[in-house]
């Protein structure tokens, strides 16, 4: 049996997968084991986010499985305090949670903010309003929390407490409110819902209703996060802080980790026996994680934005885009005659490799990729969709 008759045999069929076996890479490359070169223009839906064989991150998560390889969280270790001090430091927030996942990160802020409300407020203040078009995960609350009805199937009853609001839409936003709502999450850019940013001036009012109805604001920079949109935080392009931001995908390097920050407001909310992970804050992934906020460096923060403006200018030009939208390195193409599903499936054969978020290509390279890496992987593209 083949790689691919082997995964189809044994592994439930909830992947709509390529017929491609990667089989290694470097830097924004994959190599099959065929030996067929694919640059990554998906970092493994944002995870990959210093690449493939990346030395220091390497290196760091080899020297931590040589230690310990896992302890429980009913004990200390060094790379957990570490990482947890550098993500306080760099995002200003005062305490963190880590799980494995987004939807566990999600799950941990939903938890919170209803925790935070109860203890305050008692019974019935539990709804948590969160956007149409958003994604917040597969398990069933975040499942819930999504607010795309396609997602809303099969897997009744489904958790009860979600409110869903029209994305930029003020008066919706304050028509869905009332003395139930604890919470708002948000999504500054809604990356399974086709890369779509919120309005700054719709950010702000949510921000001013939540301070006025002493409502947590949670933002799931699950995507969005750890420079993804060339700042740290994509709220600090907003000019926004959230009382609670959680992230995931690309602060691992590429290893499962999810965090949930929340500021000094809550940070004492969950206590012991509230919330738990077994695998969460793993010393491995942690001392990984810790070589990924060290790479986050001013410039290269700046060089995600002059190289997410690069891509925006070379799609802006062809006859095909109708319209392209994201920040810094999360792009979507809207395309005007050509199916997204079909671009990638081109893409991949040509050797690149690209996503779909609805009916757009969505573009999430490695934040370290090359200018070289770019500049070919953007002649495919190109090429695909001018063919």
């Amino acid at each position: 049996m083949n790689t691919i008759e082997q995964t189809n045999a044994y592994i439930m069929p909830t992947y709509g997968r390529s017929t491609v076996v990667i089989d290694h890479g470097s830097g924004a490359s994959y190599v099959d084991e065929d030996g067929k070169s694919y640059i990554d223009f998906g970092s493994g839906i944002g995870t990959n986010s210093l690449g493939c064989s990346n030395a220091i991150w390497e290196d760091a998560v080899c020297e931590q499985v040589r230690k310990v390889q896992h302890t429980s969280n009913l004990y200390y270790h060094k790379p957990q305090a570490e990482l947890a001090e550098k993500l306080a430091a760099m995002t200003g927030y005062s305490k963190v949670f880590f799980g494995n996942s987004g939807a566990e990160a999600n799950e941990c802020a939903i938890k919170l903010a209803r925790k935070y409300s109860y203890d305050k407020y008692g019974k019935g203040r539990h709804t948590i309003i969160t956007l149409v078009n958003s994604f917040h995960g597969r398990t069933l609350a975040t499942l819930s929390a999504t607010g795309q009805e396609v997602f809303h199937n099969y897997f009744f009853p489904f958790v009860e407490g979600f409110r869903y609001a029209k994305a930029n839409d003020i008066a919706d936003l304050h028509a869905k409110i009332d003395d139930t709502v604890c919470a708002f999450m948000i999504e500054y850019v809604q990356g399974e819902g086709g890369v779509m940013a919120l309005d700054k001036a719709y950010v702000e009012e949510i921000r001013k209703v939540c301070d006025e109805n002493d409502l947590l604001l949670i933002a799931d920079e699950v995507q969005t996060g750890v420079g993804r949109t060339g700042t740290f935080l994509a709220g600090e392009q907003f000019g926004i802080r959230a009382d609670v931001t959680t992230l995931a995908k690309g602060l691992g390097g590429g290893l499962p980790i999810g965090a949930c920050l929340a500021n000094e407001k809550c940070a004492e909310v969950l206590n012991a026996g509230t919330h738990g992970s077994t695998f969460g804050g793993n010393p491995v992934v942690c001392a990984g994680a810790v070589k990924v906020l060290e790479m986050m460096t001013p410039e290269l923060l700046t060089s995600v934005r002059e190289k997410g403006d690069y891509l925006r200018k070379r799609l802006q030009v062809s006859d095909e885009v109708q319209a392209v939208s994201g920040m810094g390195l999360m792009i979507g193409i809207a395309l005007k005659t050509k199916k997204a599903a079909e671009v990638r499936q081109a893409c991949q054969e040509r050797g690149l490799i690209v996503l779909t978020a609805k009916n757009r290509v969505r573009l999430l390279p490695p934040l370290v990729i090359s200018d070289e890496e770019l500049k070919a992987g953007a002649d495919i593209l190109c090429s695909v969709l001018e063919g």
